[in-house]
């Protein structure tokens, strides 16, 4: 497949032009900054990929929206059906106030810490269990949570102290 390179100071022109408009209808369909700013950074980077000729200015725009409104529509659906639950509001759940500073340390952790450490100790798992689910050997599983908890022990201290 042949690469376009748009002509220099194509991205900026568009951006320019169209970005403000792109985050407007974004956010009004998400409702979510952060999923506007997604969705507009996709449609900018599908046109810098595609590279479409258009008739006019007025049928570059038309793409820019329909593939927009395309993307806020699929990120709908994945929030349908993979749900997520923020950070924010987990905190605001937890019990003890003591609670909210183990999960911030524990999200401050490297993912492959955080999620052994999610598996065994909240969600009950054998590291035998855990190892399949993330493709690494019963040894491994118990390095990382050896390592996740010296690393979860030190974040923990940073921010009691």
């Amino acid at each position: 497949m042949e690469r376009f390179t748009p002509p220099p100071g194509e991205a900026e022109r568009v951006v320019e032009q169209y970005g403000d408009m792109l985050y407007r209808l974004c956010l009004v369909a998400l409702g979510s900054r952060a999923d506007a700013e997604d969705a507009v950074q996709d449609t900018l980077l599908r046109y810098l990929q595609k590279a479409p000729a258009f008739a006019s200015r007025e049928h570059e725009k038309a793409w820019l929206i329909r593939v927009a409104a395309n993307r806020c529509r699929d990120l709908r659906r994945f929030r349908l059906r993979h749900p997520h639950t923020g950070l924010e509001e987990v905190a605001g759940r937890c019990a003890e106030p003591g609670d909210r500073a183990v999960l911030e340390a524990l999200m401050s952790l490297p993912e492959k810490f955080r999620v052994v450490l999610l598996l065994h100790y909240v969600e009950g798992y054998s590291t035998g269990q855990i190892a399949p689910m993330i493709g690494r050997t019963p040894s491994a599983v118990k390095m990382r949570l050896q390592k996740g908890r010296k690393l979860l022990e030190q974040a923990y201290g940073r921010e009691e102290g």
